[in-house]
């Protein structure tokens, strides 16, 4: 009785263990962060989100998969990740010749994200290395086919640009479960001393040469509403200025008019006085006898000016 009794006690035991084993394993608990891959016999047969879920044990795996969060890769360089200043330089991933036969040290950071679980888990064996030699042949590529100066100063959004499209579209060829999400250029240099000192100083001009522009522009920007109301007022001045003529030559018209009707009404008074004027005009000094009694008995001696004069009042 009593070995019956040990006997029963173990595969009591046992049973008990391998209940444990199975609720242990039954259940999973995936994040907000994550989605596990459910295989069955080997076979994907679900994909589940957040939260605590139930799987058959021994017959069903779940793959947990990080989705929602960036991953990052290194090129021609790499950091400590306890000490963010210790930087290990990787020379046959940053050296490289540009389009114009220069030798560059360029170092690339990398941003990407699982897009699908299941193509990243069994479409390829190592899909991270895939993702870094296609990245990196994009980069040869590109900076093999432009200049120093474009590398080193102004044309690095514009090769950032290039090798994220070209590679992109390469990952959609190898179809991998991966999407590429940004590139950088994180360092780029002259391999010497000497020739980097000298590029830092083109880099500086060219920053004062931007920098001087913004002035002018700012200048010219300031300026553009002073110039403006300079010009209203010149407008405004010449407006004024010929409405001023034009109302002087409707006055002497006027003034014309007048005259000429004076003219029409009374021809004889305004011969005499013109001719009056081209004697004084002509003869300034000239003595006038006029006869101004009515028997002809008394005489006076004029000037002309005074003689037009009166001519004039009357």
């Amino acid at each position: 009785m009593k070995k019956k009794a040990i006997k029963i006690g173990i595969i009591a035991a046992v049973v008990v263990t391998v209940l444990a084993v199975c609720l242990g394993s039954s259940f999973y608990t995936v994040d907000d962060k994550q989605q596990a891959v459910i295989t069955t016999f080997g076979k994907v047969t679900d994909i589940t989100e957040a939260g605590i879920h139930f799987k058959l044990p021994f017959i069903q795996q779940a793959h947990i998969v990080d989705v929602n969060v960036l991953r990052k890769l290194e090129i021609g360089y790499r950091s400590d990740d306890n000490d963010a200043t210790v930087v290990r330089v990787v020379e046959n991933e940053c050296k490289m010749i540009t389009g114009d036969l220069n030798i560059v040290n360029v170092d690339f950071f990398v941003e990407y994200k699982v897009s699908d679980p299941v193509k990243y888990l069994f479409n390829a064996k190592d899909p991270e290395e895939i993702l870094k030699n296609l990245v990196q042949s994009q980069i040869r590529n590109v900076v093999g086919s432009s200049g120093v100066d474009s590398v080193l100063t102004d044309g690095k959004v514009t090769i950032q640009q290039d090798i994220r499209d070209l590679t992109a579209k390469e990952l959609e060829a190898y179809d991998i479960g991966l999407m590429l999400t940004d590139v950088k250029i994180q360092d780029a240099e002259m391999p010497t001393d000497e020739v980097n000192e000298a590029y830092k100083a083109v880099l500086s001009a060219l920053q004062s040469k931007e920098a001087t522009i913004n002035l002018a522009q700012a200048y010219k920007e300031s300026k553009i509403p002073e110039m403006e109301a300079e010009v209203k007022s010149i407008t405004l001045n010449a407006e004024y200025d010929k409405q001023k003529r034009i109302n002087e030559a409707k006055m002497q018209i006027a003034m014309f008019e007048a005259m000429y009707e004076q003219y029409r009404l009374n021809p004889d008074a305004t011969r005499i006085r013109m001719y009056h004027e081209a004697l004084q005009e002509f003869l300034p000094t000239t003595k006038v006898y006029i006869d101004a009694s009515e028997d002809g008995s008394m005489q006076k001696l004029l000037p002309v000016d005074s003689f037009t004069e009166q001519e004039g009042q009357q």
